[in-house]
């Protein structure tokens, strides 16, 4: 599980770290969480992009509630019924990281992220799933350094909230790609175009798409899976990073 402890200004949160390989510095990404939490799943994708030649840091966003163990799932959520029954109890979780929370521990995170050796340079990408993609794309807003961002089958990304998180694209300078589950009534077809509309008043380069399947398809552990999503998203991500931060080269090089 978890590999280091980062200092927030709320206490101390666990995080995954995942490396390149060959173990020459690497570009940053920050992996945010879905609701389900840090758990066995978000390593395995946090190594899969660090396998392209980057340092993925995967914090334990709800690292108030309790620790990322004790907030796991205890069943296999594959099973009829069971992501059902955990849902509720996560997403109090979820409702208690307020924007203010969530303000607060961004920095940490970048920081922690950024000052590691295993990161090469100041400039980071953020990937993002379910309410992660929410963070990631304030993250964008906050942080100049944060040049690329993916949101996968995001929740709640446009509201009439006045800290709706599509209102931070105002202040982004960051590349994007979004893959919004098809049948997910958090990402109506209005929200995904009006966060395309979003995108395009503030002048970001953007890939605004729907992909077939249900909220969750990123998700191998539980019932909403769907493959093919899944990997064209591991696709749009791979793609969004290398451009924005650099492909590297099988020889660990830098490709302008």
């Amino acid at each position: 599980m978890p590999t280091l402890m980062l200092t927030t200004p709320d206490g101390e949160a666990e995080a995954y770290l995942a490396t390149a390989p060959g173990g020459a510095p690497a570009p940053g990404v920050l992996f945010v969480v879905d609701a389900i939490g840090l758990r066995p799943r978000i390593e395995e994708m946090a190594d899969r992009i660090a396998s392209w030649g980057y340092t993925v840091l995967a914090p334990h966003v709800f690292h108030r509630a309790g620790t990322a163990a004790e907030l796991a799932p205890r069943g296999d959520l594959r099973e009829p019924g069971a992501r059902e029954a955990f849902m509720p109890a996560a997403m109090e979780r979820v409702r208690a990281l307020t924007p203010d929370l969530v303000a607060r521990d961004l920095p940490a995170y970048l920081a922690a992220l950024r000052s590691l050796p295993e990161t090469r340079g100041e400039e980071v990408g953020a990937t993002g799933y379910c309410m992660g993609a929410r963070i990631a794309v304030r993250a964008a807003g906050m942080d100049p350094g944060v040049v690329a961002v993916g949101g996968w089958h995001g929740a709640g990304l446009v509201t009439d909230a006045p800290d709706s998180p599509h209102l931070a694209l105002r202040t982004a300078r960051a590349a994007f790609a979004f893959g919004h589950a098809s049948d997910d009534a958090s990402m109506p077809p209005e929200a995904v175009a009006a966060l395309g509309a979003a995108l395009a008043e503030a002048g970001l380069t953007a890939r605004n798409e729907v992909f077939p399947g249900p909220h969750g398809y990123a998700m191998a552990d539980t019932s909403m899976y769907d493959e093919e999503s899944c990997e064209r998203h591991f696709a749009s991500l791979r793609s969004l990073l290398d451009t924005a931060l650099g492909a590297p080269d099988p020889r660990g090089m830098v490709v302008p």
